[in-house]
């Protein structure tokens, strides 16, 4: 055979992978989570140049999935592997790897290392699907709040589940798509688009999850007090571009509270890009913090033109926005809304006594 048969022929088997990978993951549920997995392990194993010197290893946390019936540790040098990112976080590995006892030493593929990586991304967006289905059940219970918000954070949950399977598809086919094209075919441009498109939409989901409380959280004792200078520090360009001024007005240096550090960067962060886009020029952001006895209290502010009254009962809404079509997506106060819910706190949006808009968190200390 051919350098070049060979070639083709191994592109073949990568395409039909990653078809049968995007096929086994659109039919899959958090019940057959590994036989799902195992299935991927051994598509993976057959599309790679030597199956039978090819072993295929999964492990996520306590799950371990391997095509080798004695799971044996893979020797580094005959391995390559891809990290598995759950919401942005690693929470485990995809191996291939060779026994060195039983066969040579093998070089796997430039192309092997691709595949190995795609079909990663695409167990990540599995597992992501999974830990938002898992919270169908507490979705359940939430239905008895009374308020609006409570319900209509349900609602919103229950959309973003039935977004994410299809999002996932157009997802997992486009980019096996895009890998049957070549390079330089002018599709691919359009291919991207659609990519880029379903990654973006598949972010608004989880901000419509973080909306209705069924994010997962790490909660821990947190100084606030850097998480603010941090947030003010990656904004610092933006509030000098459009030439708006700040203000921090914090006595203490520590305060300490118990939430999840990256949803309390998310809420002041979100926050403060707000004030700006809302503030004039040369107008001032006010950020300040205290304690009270049991709480911890962000009070962020602006001198923009505030609120109109019918709007404030609307303002933490998903979609919901008084920005120009196509300034904002109506979500970032949605979800500043939802983490601080999950924190068992409250936020308050009121227009300021002199002129702009307050808004005022309290958060438990514990």
């Amino acid at each position: 055979m051919s350098t070049t048969e060979q070639a083709l022929k191994e592109r073949i088997k990568e395409l039909t992978c990653l078809y049968e990978v995007s096929s086994i993951i659109g039919n899959s549920n958090a019940k057959l989570l590994e036989d799902t997995l195992r299935a991927i392990a051994f598509s993976l194993k057959n599309a790679f140049q030597y199956p039978e010197k090819t072993e295929i290893v999964i492990s996520i946390e306590q799950l371990l999935i391997s095509t080798h019936a004695s799971c044996t540790s893979p020797d580094e040098n005959l391995m390559i592997e891809s990290k598995i990112s759950i919401f942005n976080e690693n929470k485990g590995q995809l191996i291939a790897y060779s026994e060195a006892s039983n066969f040579e030493q093998i070089n796997f593929l430039n192309e092997e290392q691709l595949l190995l990586d795609n079909v990663a991304i695409k167990i990540g967006s599995l597992l992501e699907r999974i830990e938002i289905q898992k919270n169908e059940t507490s979705l359940k219970r939430q239905m008895e709040r009374a308020d609006r918000l409570g319900i209509l954070g349900e609602i919103t949950a229950g959309i973003a589940h039935e977004l994410n399977t299809p999002l996932a598809n157009i997802l997992g086919f486009a980019e096996l798509l895009k890998d049957d094209l070549s390079a330089k075919s002018e599709s691919t441009e359009d291919i991207d688009k659609i990519i880029q498109n379903a990654i973006f939409s598949r972010e608004v989901v989880k901000k419509l999850m973080f909306f209705a409380c069924e994010m997962p959280q790490e909660k821990k004792r947190v100084n606030i007090v850097p998480n603010i200078k941090n947030a003010i520090n990656l904004l610092d360009a933006t509030f000098r571009k459009e030439q708006v001024k700040y203000i921090v007005k914090i006595e203490e240096e520590e305060l300490w509270l118990r939430a999840d550090p990256i949803q309390l960067t998310q809420i002041i962060f979100n926050l403060l890009i707000n004030a700006i886009y809302f503030s004039p020029k040369n107008g001032l952001v006010t950020i300040e913090a205290k304690s009270t006895k049991k709480d911890i209290v962000l009070m962020i502010s602006d001198e923009g033109k505030g609120f109109v009254t019918e709007d404030l009962d609307k303002i933490f809404q998903p979609f919901f926005t008084t920005k120009p079509t196509g300034d904002g997506s109506g979500l970032g106060l949605s979800v500043v809304h939802g983490i601080v819910a999950s924190h068992k706190g409250s936020i308050v949006a009121e227009n300021n006594k002199n002129k702009g808009a307050i808004f005022t968190i309290t958060l438990p200390k514990d």
